[in-house]
This record gives C-alpha cells, sequence and structure tokens, in this order.
C-alpha cells in the first residue's frame, strides 16, 4: 500500500477517536460542575486543559474557556472541531481506498457539526460528537475489506483510544479535585458493563481496575493496547521472526501491556498517575515507530497530536 494512503487511514482512524474521546473528556467536566455545586470550576478547567490534555495555559480557566479550546477550536488539532476537519481531509486524500459510504460519513459528519452553535459546549454537542464517531467507526468495520487498508486505520484508533482512556482515568486518580468514578465510567460508556462485572457493586479501585486491565471492555487501556498489537502483527511480514521483535511500535506497546497485565493489580492502582503517564509515553513512542516504518514522511522529530492534512 503506497505510504501516503496508509498514513491518511492511520489518522483517520486516531482522529475520529480523538473527537469521540475528547467529547468524553469535556463531559467528565460538564457533569462534574452538575453534580457537584461545591466544585471548583476554575481548577477543574483548568486541569482538563492543561494536566489532561496537555495544552498550554496561563491564568484562570473557565468551563467557557474549556468548551472554546477543546470543542470549538479548529487550529486545535486535539479539539472536536479540529479533529472533525482532519480526518475530513485526510479522507479526501484517500477517497479511493474508503468505501463510499464511509466517505460520506465523514463528510457530512464535519458538514453537519458546522451547523452547530459555537457558544458554549451542551450535552447535544457532545453527545451527537460520540454517536458520529461510533457510527463512523460501525461503517468502517462493516463496509470496508479487513485487509491492510482496514488494518492501519484500526491501529490509528486503537492507539488513540489507549490514550484518551488513559487520560479519563487520570481525571478520576486525582488526589484533589477529580471526577468521581461513577462520572468518569459513564463518560466510558462503561457504566453498565462495569456493574455487570462487578454485580452491581462499585468502588473506586474496581472501576479504575475495570478501565485500565479489564481483558474483555473494548475501552480498556489493556484492550486498545492489545488491539494495536494485534494490527502491527498483521502488518508485519508474513514470516515470523525467530528472535525477538524488530518492530519497535509492537515492542513499546508489548512493554507496556505486560507490565499492566502482570504487575499487581492493587500496585497498579496505587500509582495510578504515573502509569497513565506510562501510557502516553509509549503510545507516543510507538507512533513514532510507525510513522518512520510505514509512513511516507517518516519518523516525526517533534511529536504533537497533529496529523497528515
Amino acid at each position: 500500500m503506497l505510504s501516503r494512503i496508509a498514513e491518511s487511514l492511520f489518522w483517520i482512524g486516531r482522529y475520529t477517536e480523538r473527537a469521540d474521546g475528547t467529547a468524553r473528556i469535556v463531559d467528565v467536566l460538564r457533569l462534574q460542575l452538575l453534580e457537584d455545586p461545591g466544585a471548583d470550576e476554575a481548577a477543574a478547567s483548568r486541569t482538563a486543559l492543561s494536566v489532561i490534555m496537555g495544552l498550554p495555559w496561563e491564568g484562570e480557566a473557565t468551563f467557557a474557556d474549556v468548551s472554546t479550546a477543546l470543542v470549538f477550536d479548529r487550529s486545535n488539532a486535539s479539539s472536536i472541531t479540529g479533529a472533525w476537519f482532519a480526518a475530513r481531509e485526510n479522507a479526501r486524500r484517500a477517497r479511493e481506498t474508503l468505501s463510499t459510504e464511509l466517505w460520506e460519513a465523514i463528510n457530512t459528519t464535519w458538514h453537519r457539526w458546522n451547523g452547530f452553535g459555537r457558544t458554549l459546549a451542551t450535552e447535544r454537542h457532545l453527545s451527537w460528537a460520540r454517536e458520529r464517531a461510533a457510527l463512523v467507526s460501525g461503517i468502517a468495520d462493516s463496509t470496508m475489506s479487513h485487509d491492510e487498508a482496514w488494518d492501519f486505520l484500526v491501529l490509528g484508533r486503537s492507539l488513540e483510544r489507549a490514550d484518551m482512556t488513559a487520560r479519563l482515568v487520570a481525571t478520576g486518580a486525582m488526589p484533589r479535585g477529580g471526577a468521581p468514578w461513577s462520572v468518569v465510567l459513564s463518560s466510558c460508556g462503561a457504566q453498565q458493563a462495569f456493574m455487570r462485572s462487578q454485580r452491581g457493586l462499585l468502588s473506586d479501585d474496581a472501576a479504575a481496575a475495570f478501565l485500565v486491565l479489564d481483558r474483555e471492555f473494548p475501552r480498556s487501556v489493556f484492550f486498545a493496547l492489545s488491539e494495536a498489537e494485534r494490527r502491527l502483527a498483521a502488518l508485519s511480514p508474513p514470516h515470523e521472526e525467530r528472535i525477538g521483535v524488530s518492530d519497535e511500535a509492537r515492542r513499546q506497546l508489548g512493554r507496556i501491556r505486560t507490565s499492566l497485565e502482570f504487575r499487581a493489580t492493587a500496585d497498579t492502582i496505587s500509582d495510578l498517575p504515573a502509569q497513565m503517564l506510562r501510557v502516553q509515553s509509549a503510545v507516543m513512542a510507538a507512533s513514532h515507530a510507525i510513522a518512520g516504518r510505514y509512513f511516507q514522511s517518516g519518523p516525526l522529530t517533534t511529536w504533537t497530536r497533529d496529523g497528515v492534512l
């Protein structure tokens, strides 16, 4: 496959998942402020912007600032608007490889999103962004051949999902001002799956372990890392290596996955903020390695959350 097409497909997967993940992170903040009248809006908003999403921010922040920066700012590729725009541009470049249904879903999403108001992020904005991301993902899975093109798209989606879930988990793991775990679970779409697995018993440690380590929930960090590894294995040459793994991206993901899987659960939960930073660093390193191995642009010399436009 042409490297430019592979790169565009990879970033379509990442940007679609980024729109979904950013909507979930903003929704955590929105629900936190609604459910807790005593919550410090300025501290929580600044945490969402600078700590969780890594945006440089000075001074006080409000939910309106979060809405502007993470929902409506087209110049920011980490915002919902920026992610949908970038997904659409990458889809346009890979038009001949995408199914007609997938292209129409992405294109329609971008144009309809522009018809929404641009004042303050509401439940309508955030739920619609999540629903469209799920629609695009479902159409891709059901209308594309599950060949190399699909592997690159799912690889990008899985890496972004691991990163975004790690960021969401970090909001609940913060010692002061963090969102309640019930809110984090709900924003990850995990409330029902978690309650079924725990027979209705909710505890903070169990919720954190579920979102990080569960082998069957598709939005857990562990599941997303494992899926990314599977896509990389499918993209590797058909002959199997007898010694070691030459794919640096697989090595990075395998190391962080096994460190989570085989470390005592209690140790992982007690050191959750640091562990989630390690996950984000591993995703970043894997993305560098994938770019260097497969893409026309080569290794990313300075990592940002931006992709090919």
